[in-house]
């Protein structure tokens, strides 16, 4: 009999499924909608409920789809977006829609219980700024604003452990997403009790910490009947996405590094020792042993969808003329654009902005314009100011400790040549592409061969797995014209920043 491993990747706007073979090659894939509801002013939520649905059907339809059969799974891993907060009882009803990663209704209480505890004793526990993104500014938030919801609370969940209990009935908390939680010990993965008390966390609330190729247990009868799945499928803690996306593009040594190209961008830097900056992001690695400090940015692929919905009618109608996307229309009218846009520079800051300067108040900015811009001048300037962003974060990571070398890319924007070359010369760093539009799930996929002992290692899995599809050199020519340009960049914020924060 065949043996497969799925993967399942609860991303922001959708789920994606996809069955591996142990070579890494995907035999087919799916995916699933589902909303973000924006209730107030600073609020992002969903609802897990709909996760579950759509991983369900996802799941059915790929296996449709590539004509395997459910005993020919062998394994389960799963991914997940960061900074969730799952309100769950013991009889596994998830009581409220869970605040996500762009949520920052919690700014208040950050202020208040940060002033109480001490941002830098918090800081030293988890190498990790409070701020209202995090899990545990929404845990009591709860607390504070839904006491019925805290009170009848059993267990908080991310993510993948969510997904992970609706397949095994299993409540879990594995390492890489304990970075979202304040009272979690970096340098050691465990829960930090006495930080727990201070902040005003129940422990109890917290399930037990599990590594993110552990088994946790394996599909129940329920679970088989609603999504497809062979009762008994051996189900993995999984991890965080972007731990996940960096394992699946291949980085499992120091100074690897993932370059971010999904919804949200950034970068994450692989690590064999504990370094923290208040301005980034740490993270216990998938890969045990290992840390990956991540640079996270609301600006990432999400700014050229939101682009292309607003302002692409016509590359929309010329693209069904043409048979491409539109998406490929816009990377043409941005190329025939000189680089540096004519001096059109873009602050990506569209939903606030996380790393490095963690501004909930932080806007989208456009400087720069006059009668000779074009549509392509927009488009370009939209690439390059993510450019910028992830620029922005490499350079404070160095000056934490921590050096990026080569990047490799992953996410849709990694298909788009001409972004990931502008990321090239931005950066001034050499870009691999891996099959870009399927690390995550296969990071996901990797942690449970290894858990189930598919592969021996994660080493030997990456070699087994991951394929180079390209490489891009940066221009020394351009980066010289883009290093004016981020100067630009860096004091547009720094003198906006005031009146960007002056509430309306």
């Amino acid at each position: 009999m065949k043996q497969y491993l799925l993967g399942i990747d609860i991303g922001t706007s959708a789920c994606k499924i996809a069955v591996f073979e142990e070579n890494g090659q995907v035999i087919a894939s799916g995916s699933g909608d589902y909303q973000v509801y924006y209730p107030k002013a600073g609020w992002a939520e969903q609802n897990p409920d709909e996760w579950w649905a759509a991983v369900c059907k996802a799941i059915r339809e790929t296996l449709e789809k590539g004509n395997v059969k459910p005993q020919e799974i062998a394994g389960i891993g799963i991914d997940g977006q960061s900074w969730s907060a799952i309100p769950m009882d013991r009889d596994g009803n998830v009581l409220a829609n869970t605040p996500i990663w762009m949520d920052t209704r919690a700014v208040d209480i950050c202020e208040k219980v940060g002033a109480r505890v001490g941002q830098d004793s918090i800081f030293k526990v988890c190498g990790n700024p409070f701020t209202p993104s995090y899990s545990t500014p929404k845990i009591l938030w709860y607390k504070e604003n839904l006491p019925e919801v805290y009170v009848r609370t059993y267990k908080i969940l991310q993510s993948n452990s969510y997904i992970a209990y609706r397949l095994t009935g299993e409540f879990t908390q594995e390492v890489s997403q304990g970075y979202g939680l304040h009272c979690f010990d970096m340098r050691k993965g465990v829960w930090d009790l006495d930080m727990c008390r201070e902040l005003g966390v129940e422990p109890g609330l917290l399930p037990d910490i599990v590594m993110c190729h552990q088994v946790v247990g394996k599909v129940t009868q329920k679970a088989a009947a609603e999504c497809g799945l062979m009762e008994g499928t051996p189900v993995v803690a999984g991890a965080l996405d972007a731990a996940c996306g960096t394992l699946g593009a291949g980085v499992v040594h120091p100074g690897e590094t993932q370059e971010q190209g999904g919804q949200a961008g950034g970068m994450s830097i692989c690590l064999d020792s504990y370094k923290a900056d208040p301005r980034l992001i740490l993270s216990c690695h998938a890969v045990p042993g290992q840390w990956i400090l991540q640079g996270g940015t609301v600006g990432g692929g999400g700014v050229m969808r939101w682009l292309e919905r607003e302002f692409a009618d016509y590359e929309r109608v010329k693209g069904k003329e043409l048979g491409v996307s539109s998406l490929e229309i816009f990377n043409e009218i941005a190329a025939k654009v000189k680089p540096g846009s004519d001096g059109l520079v873009f602050l990506p800051y569209m939903s606030g902005e996380r790393t490095p300067i963690w501004d909930p108040d932080a806007k989208g900015v456009y400087y720069g314009l006059d009668f000779s811009k074009t549509k392509g001048h927009f488009v370009r300037a939209s690439m390059e100011g993510v450019a910028l962003s992830l620029r922005h974060n490499i350079e404070v990571a160095k000056e934490a400790g921590a050096q990026a070398k080569e990047l490799r890319a992953m996410g849709g924007s990694a298909n788009s040549l001409l972004w990931t070359q502008i990321k090239a010369d931005v950066t001034g760093k050499k870009i691999i592409v891996p099959s870009s539009d399927t690390a995550t799930t296969l990071g996901a996929v990797i942690l449970a061969g290894v858990g189930i002992g598919m592969y021996k290692s994660f080493e030997e899995a990456v070699e087994k797995t991951v394929v180079i599809k390209r490489e891009h050199q940066p221009d020394q020519g351009n980066k010289k014209v883009y290093d004016e340009n981020y100067e630009v960049y860096l004091q547009l914020y720094e003198n906006l920043k005031a009146v960007m924060g002056r509430k309306r």
